[in-house]
């Protein structure tokens, strides 16, 4: 008999419940406990561990350094139980000048730079110590100002949030992905936000436009220019939401473009990198050189240096729209508020609701303050009244064994001032220490009257505050690094702009390799080969013009000229350009301006004329343009001369050529075309007869026949021997003359 498990007192739960009740409490740990800063301190929870156990390890602005294992080992040890690689990545990103506006960390060694900043030295290696900037955080952390919670394990307490003096979050910005949220605060100046608080403190009522008289809009470390229209920085302000488009801040020095400073978290060997990119892929005429000159003066000098006549302007516009010399940035001001509860801010409730932390914080410094005057005022009146009735206090103090109480029921003293009496040491049983006590009387009564006005005038608080955040950016506070100038949008110069045009010549083998020659008086046959191909087709262009391939199966594909390797060697092959389909092959190409207009024909004897500027395509795919049957295939185009009366000549593989008027045929975008050549259906099957070639021949111009070897010119004048209408057979070659292999209407001259 098997036993059954007993689940008497066990709870039960769906495991759907259980499931949403855990991921939920992981969504709020992710958001509330790790990605999300406090509107308080504006710091997350390891960036404030880190601080504290800084603090706690006395390494202010002014002490010795210490290993920053020393400090990773502390934080992870008491305070935040994870990764030492993830604790002292937060570490460090506090301690880069270039990613904190104002760094809270100050660090010995390699901390990473702006060409890498995942490059600092191993935590063993490095040293750290607090900043002064970090006073503004810790210096009232010990004067009742904020709540403490005990730590993971229960065996000490740490701060529930640090009481900022400044609102670090709009400061030093932040970045965090949750689950279902995410925040992304840029930096501000410091002397801009405080100029902002003290104007929402004197004028709650303040809107987004008013504060944006003091806070122009982020300032970042690496400077550079903040390009956006102010419509845009408005509206993020307004909505907490939106992006910023960051430019680089460049000058000109003779032929050379300085770039001085780049946006916010981009790397300058980065964008030497993209720009070099762009000149070995000839897509930069105007740059001759690039170097990169930063040093320890100039932390960013890019040098680029163009031709002479460059316009400069031009240049950066597409340098700027091409690479990482201008980029985008997302802001989304999703902050945990002071109830606990994450919500998107604007900068109006922003301010608000830190001025309220702030208001909080002062209250609990001063409520604590006055505390402690009250204490030792309490104190100095057990003291003063010892000191009056010194004999007496000592005759007591010897005779009894049990002083204390004696004490507290003579004099009506409390248990703390007969401690303060017993603990007195004799050397200051002299008549100069009651003038002492009289004096600080004075000056704690003094104090405690000012705490008290203080905490009961909201005029007061809010001098008070406002005189603590002006001092505070007198100390702290340095000019605005980032310059916000509304420019035009950046735009790319027209490809074909940046290409040198060269005449040159499109040479295609019989097997798919494509190359450019220099020059339009390049005689294709004899160039060099790969062993079993040879030559197929040729077209004139220029560099920047688009070269146009057509393969079997009617598809045109295309790419720039100047992409195309040089015909010193044997070419690249087409394939790894383009994606054809299963068994396709490359049967020609064609070349010009848009308007120029070549003869498309499949070897089914139909075809027509089109311009280039209907077959451009980018797709690697191809464009489907030429309809051609099962197992035929594509004839090489002919060029169509401009401005000129032509024939249109065809020949079929059995060596009937016909001539007829180009006005005959029609000039489509794509089609099936029509017929040509009159090749019966039953020998093109059998493949017996095909269409082999078409060329065109200008108005008194002759037409030459090349097969293999030889060649026979047609002069203009015998052309009437193979004129006809368009579609009729044509007439048979002489003999010896009918296993032509292409055609070629020559120019006039």
């Amino acid at each position: 008999m098997q036993n059954s498990l007993n689940l008497e007192g066990v709870e039960r739960q769906s495991l759907k419940d259980y499931t949403e009740k855990a991921y939920l409490d992981y969504s709020m740990y992710v958001i509330l406990d790790r990605a999300l800063p406090s509107i308080g301190d504006g710091l997350k929870p390891v960036q404030r561990r880190i601080i504290y156990a800084m603090s706690e390890l006395g390494l202010s602005a002014g002490s010795k350094p210490k290993k920053s294992a020393r400090t990773v080992g502390d934080v992870i040890g008491k305070f935040h139980p994870h990764g030492d690689s993830a604790c002292y990545e937060a570490m460090v990103l506090m301690a880069q000048s270039f990613s904190y506006r104002y760094p809270i960390i100050d660090g010995q060694g390699n901390w990473g730079s702006t060409d890498d900043p995942k490059s600092f030295a191993a935590m063993r290696y490095t040293e750290s110590r607090l900043t002064p900037y970090a006073k503004n955080l810790l210096q009232e952390l010990a004067h009742g100002t904020v709540d403490w919670v005990p730590n993971f394990d229960g065996t000490m307490d740490e701060p529930i949030v640090l009481p900022a003096r400044l609102p670090n979050l709009l400061l030093n910005g932040t970045t965090g992905i949750a689950v279902g949220m995410s925040t992304d605060v840029p930096p501000h100046n410091l002397r801009e936000v405080a100029s902002a608080l003290v104007h929402l403190i004197d004028n709650p009522k303040a809107s987004v436009a008013d504060l944006m008289k003091h806070i122009k809009a982020p300032d970042f470390p690496t400077g550079g220019e903040i390009v956006s229209p102010r419509a845009d920085i408005n509206e993020i302000y307004t909505t907490g939401a939106g992006t910023l488009r960051l430019r680089a801040a460049y000058r000109s020095e003779g032929n050379d473009i300085i770039i001085t400073a780049l946006p916010h978290q981009i790397s300058g060997a980065k964008i030497l990198e993209q720009i070099a990119l762009q000149m070995r892929n000839k897509k930069l005429p105007q740059v001759d050189d690039l170097r990169d000159e930063s040093d320890h003066l100039d932390p960013t000098r890019l040098v680029i240096s163009k031709k002479r006549g460059v316009d400069v302007e031009q240049l950066m516009s597409h340098l700027f729209s091409t690479t990482s010399l201008e980029r985008t940035l997302r802001v989304n001001m999703n902050v945990i508020g002071l109830n606990g509860r994450p919500r998107l801010f604007n900068l109006v409730s922003f301010l608000t609701e830190w001025i309220q932390f702030r208001k909080q914080t002062v209250t609990r410094r001063l409520q604590h303050r006055l505390e402690i005057v009250h204490e030792r005022l309490h104190i100095l009146d057990g003291l003063l009244a010892a000191y009056l009735n010194i004999d007496e206090v000592i005759a007591i103090i010897r005779r009894e064994d049990e002083p204390k109480p004696v004490l507290m029921k003579k004099f009506r003293l409390s248990d703390l001032q007969a401690e303060a009496i017993l603990n007195i040491r004799l050397r200051n049983l002299a008549r100069l220490e009651e003038m002492k006590i009289r004096g600080e009387q004075d000056a704690l009564n003094e104090e405690r009257t000012t705490l008290e006005k203080t905490l009961g005038s909201a005029a007061r608080m809010k001098t008070l505050i406002k005189n603590e955040i002006l001092a505070d950016a007198e100390s702290y506070g340095d000019e605005r690094r980032t310059v916000v100038v509304e420019r035009e949008p950046a735009q790319a110069i027209d490809e074909t702009q940046l290409i040198t045009s060269e005449p040159v010549t499109v040479v295609l083998s019989q097997r798919g390799y494509a190359r450019a020659a220099r020059g339009h008086d390049i005689d294709p046959a004899v160039l060099s080969y790969k062993s079993g191909d040879g030559f197929l087709a040729a077209a004139t262009g220029r560099s920047n013009q688009l070269a146009m391939f057509i393969d079997s199966t009617g598809r045109v594909y295309s790419t720039y000229a100047h992409t195309l390797p040089s015909a010193r060697g044997q070419g690249d092959p087409l394939s790894a350009r383009f994606k054809q389909p299963d068994g396709a092959e490359f049967c020609g190409t064609m070349i010009g301006d848009e308007s120029r207009r070549y003869v498309l024909a499949s070897d089914a004897g139909y075809g027509f004329i089109s311009r280039l500027g209907e077959l451009v395509t980018r797709n690697k795919a191809g464009k489907s343009v030429l309809r051609i049957p099962a197992d035929g295939k594509a004839v090489v185009p002919a060029p169509v001369p401009d401005g000129v009366e032509c024939l249109i000549a065809a020949v079929s593989s059995i060596g009937r050529l016909l001539l007829f008027e180009m006005d005959e045929l029609p000039e489509l975008a794509k089609g099936k075309g029509n017929k040509l050549i009159n090749i019966p259906s039953k020998k093109y099957k059998s493949g017996e007869e095909k269409l082999l070639a078409v060329a065109v021949v200008a108005e008194g111009c002759d037409l030459q026949v090349q097969c293999g070897k030889r060649t026979m010119t047609i002069k203009w004048d015998d052309t009437d021997d193979y004129y006809g209408e368009r579609a009729l057979r044509g007439r048979l070659l002489p003999q010896g003359w009918r296993k032509v292999e292409r055609l070629i209407g020559l120019p006039p001259g």
